[in-house]
Parts: structure tokens; sequence; C-alpha cells
């Protein structure tokens, strides 16, 4: 394949070969600090971070360069998604690693409305291969979906 990024048309998601990155895109209709505070703060991350929808089992975070999260699904308990922050620059910019890769959520203000970029970059083409396999992308891209209703639903009991 090309190294350069693969985006299908229309779509929010991309991979790029050379960088061995996967990358989502999302647009929300809300300040950046809220869409910082959905990712960082346990009370909201329990409410969207799952791909199925439930509510988190467990949500620990300790936020700060050096500290960890566990996120435990009810679905798979077996399997909880855990790493450790790397950079908080809020509202901008979270860098953690986890299951060997390095995710950056990437959030700035652009025409009105707010941007969300998620990267996963992998360690080398074999793991990106390997993360695509698994349904990686499909997985995060359902979980940023819900992190958009969750938003909207929030925006709406505002109102």
């Amino acid at each position: 394949m090309p190294s350069a990024l693969q985006n299908a048309p229309g779509s929010n998601l991309g991979i790029d070969r050379a960088s061995h990155t996967i990358r989502l895109a999302r647009d929300f209709d809300a300040p950046p600090s809220e869409i910082f505070e959905a990712w960082t703060k346990p009370e909201h991350v329990t409410r969207w971070w799952d791909a199925a929808g439930d509510p988190l089992a467990v949500c620990e975070i300790d936020l700060r360069p050096g500290g960890s999260f566990r996120f435990v699904t009810r679905g798979r308990p077996d399997l909880p998604f855990a790493g450790v922050y790397r950079e908080i620059a809020p509202p901008d910019r979270l860098i953690f690693e986890a299951l060997g890769s390095t995710g950056r959520v990437l959030i700035r203000e652009a025409d009105g409305r707010t941007q969300m970029i998620v990267e996963i970059e992998c360690g080398s083409s074999e793991q990106l291969d390997q993360f695509l396999k698994m349904g990686v992308s499909a997985g995060t891209g359902r979980t940023l979906d819900s992190l958009v209703a969750y938003m909207r639903s929030r925006a709406s009991r505002a109102a």
C-alpha cells in the first residue's frame, strides 16, 4: 500500500502508513474546554467511552504526566484499556501511551466549531496492521461517535 495518508471520500478515518498512524476526526458544537474535560474527568468518560454505549464499570484517571488511567467496560471486564499520560495541555492536547502505541487527542477551534483529531501511532507497520485487523479503528470510531452523542445530550440539557 502507498505510504501516504489514505482517506475514503467523506470519511472521518485516515490511515498514514508512513507514520503507522490511524487518524480519526470529529466536529463538535461545544468549546474545546468542554471536549477536553469530557476526555479527562471520570464522571464524563464513564458515560461515553464504551463503544457499545454502556457506562464503564471502572474509570480511574490520575491526570498528570506519568499518571495512569484504566477503563473497564461491562461487556469485557477481562480486557481493560489502560495507559499512562505523557502530556496534558488543556484544552488543546492530551497524549498518552497504551497498548504499545501513542494516543494523541488534538482539539482546536475551527470556523466556530471544535475539531478533534484522535491519532493512534503504532510502533511499526506490523502493529498498525494488527490494530486494523483487530478492528481498533472501527471500535475507536464508535467510541468517538458516543462522545459526539454525549456532548449533544449535555448541550440539550443545558439549553
